[in-house]
């Protein structure tokens, strides 16, 4: 749009913001795989700097959401939709079980590194299996109906549970210390 003027304001990006930018043009694949490093990273981002017992904090009521809470939740959708339902390992679901299908967010007890590390493992497994698919048409089955959904499908709701996410990041980290940031 030449000619148009850019705004003066633009909306304030976080302190020590290491993310690469996604490509402004590329090709589908890689265009998806790096909005979606780019949500993850962003996510990280929120959680940063703040000591465990804060991570664990419910700081939104009455919502019972942490960021403890979300990178558990994260790290057991990552495993459900790359691992379980398009590669179909057979691997336990973190975080979770018909008798305590809330234990991602309301199961705190747990070390919060241990719960970010297993969340970037995920994340990584996840990376692997997409480097892997020959294409985004490749598909895996919903365990729920047993139809085929495709890798580019998984990617793109991937890419809007981690947006969600961070929007609830975003409150519960200005909750937590007033910090705001893109």
């Amino acid at each position: 749009m030449t000619g148009t003027a850019s705004p003066e304001h633009y909306a304030p990006g976080w302190d020590d913001d290491t993310r690469p930018a996604p490509p402004s043009a590329g090709g589908e694949r890689e265009t998806l795989s790096a909005v979606l490093d780019w949500q993850r990273a962003t996510f990280e981002l929120k959680c940063a700097g703040l000591p465990p017992e804060r991570l664990s904090e419910r700081a939104v009521p009455p919502s019972g959401l942490s960021l403890h809470g979300i990178v558990r939740h994260l790290a057991g959708v990552e495993r459900w939709w790359f691992r379980i339902q398009f590669a179909g390992e057979n691997v336990p679901m973190l975080y979770y079980s018909d008798d305590d299908p809330d234990q991602d967010f309301d199961s705190l007890d747990g070390d919060v590194d241990e719960a970010f590390a297993v969340w970037r493992a995920e994340c990584e497994r996840s990376r692997h299996i997409t480097a892997a698919a020959a294409s985004l048409e490749e598909t895996g089955i919903r365990k729920r109906t047993g139809e085929p959904v495709s890798l580019r499908r998984i990617m793109v709701d991937l890419i809007a549970e981690y947006a969600r996410h961070n929007g609830h990041a975003d409150l519960l980290r200005e909750r937590i210390d007033g910090s705001t940031g893109m």
